[in-house]
């Protein structure tokens, strides 16, 4: 009976020390490979995976270790996917914290408003850390993938900050700003002004272009929108210039010539009345609003006064005082 007594009196110390053991090594600092060591976990990743990835990463510990701490912890399957960064001192109990927590490292794309889809492209290709799966596609590609093969790009996608984690898709990102916008755009024709001489959320959005392109001053932005409605009302054509640098592409040099006015294209409103075929831009919130609840003026032309703002006329007589003053100095 003593011996017996001994053997298990020996068997608690020891799991006893085991346990010690274990409570310290939880709560000590893993060594790291580097002062910082990144890991993007993709989802379906299992525990043990998990474990053996933060290992070949640079965290210098037993990769068996890690597993039955995440396994033992009761919390292994709560580990979530996504992106994560640890610094020196960081300890076990930490890290699973983090992956727990869903605590990851967050990179962000910034959609301007006013910009084309050229420009959501070249901002794609040079976001950090993103993916850049479109990099190869056409544009009739890229729209397929997101699952609208009969649109075109320009002018679907919501201007916005979006975050997202490191090493994912760039069609994540533009599946979120094309939702945005359909989500804006759907609520903003919902509650759209009455007697609007507009047919669909798809005209709306191409006149909230041209009214995001042509507004300088966010004050003006509502009587923008009232001149290009009360010219569809009248039947005018819509006379504006950023539709005709759309329409000349990566031709336009910055200067717009007469030439330019008087070429016909589909996007050429000197030369077409109506609405041009496509959006010009992507419009903000405050364009989609102005489109959809010009302001209550009878204007038919605007003319900058050169500070950003613009000077509104019902008849060409006062615009054409307007221009005198404000474009030739007279």
């Amino acid at each position: 009976m003593k011996w017996l007594l001994r053997a298990v009196l020996a068997l608690l110390l020891i799991a006893a020390l085991a346990a010690g053991a274990v409570w310290q090594w939880l709560r000590s600092p893993l060594s790291l490979a580097a002062p910082s060591v990144e890991l993007s976990i993709e989802p379906g990743t299992t525990p043990a995976e998990v474990a053996r990835a933060w290992v070949a990463a640079g965290v210098q510990t037993d990769a068996r270790y890690l597993y039955q701490w995440f396994k033992w912890s009761g919390r292994a399957k709560q580990i979530r996917a996504g992106s994560y960064e640890v610094h020196a001192g960081i300890t076990p109990r930490e890290l699973l914290d983090k992956m727990v927590r869903g605590d990851e490292v967050l990179e962000q794309l910034r959609l301007i408003e006013g910009w084309n889809w050229r420009q959501v492209r070249a901002a794609l290709a040079t976001a950090p850390a993103l993916k850049a799966k479109t990099a190869q596609m056409s544009d009739a590609e890229v729209m397929a993938a997101l699952g609208e093969p009969d649109l075109l790009p320009e002018g679907r996608f919501f201007p916005d900050t979006y975050a997202y984690s490191r090493g994912v898709s760039d069609l994540t990102v533009l599946k979120r700003a094309r939702a945005a916008m359909q989500r804006r755009l759907m609520a903003a024709w919902t509650a759209r002004a009455p007697e609007l001489p507009l047919k669909s959320p798809e005209e709306a959005l191409i006149l909230a272009s041209i009214v995001e392109k042509e507004t300088g001053t966010a004050s003006d932005r509502s009587k923008v929108a009232a001149v290009f409605v009360n010219r569809l009302r009248a039947g005018m054509p819509l006379q504006t210039d950023p539709t005709v640098i759309y329409g000349l592409g990566e031709a336009f040099d910055g200067n717009l010539r007469k030439r330019d006015l008087t070429t016909d294209t589909p996007f050429n409103t000197y030369t077409r009345g109506g609405l041009p075929p496509t959006p010009i831009a992507m419009p903000g919130q405050a364009s989609l609003q102005a489109a959809l609840h010009p302001a209550a003026v009878k204007s038919l032309y605007f003319v900058s006064r050169g500070d950003g703002s613009s000077e509104f006329s019902e008849d060409l007589a006062a615009h054409n005082r307007a221009v005198n003053k404000y474009i030739r100095g007279k």
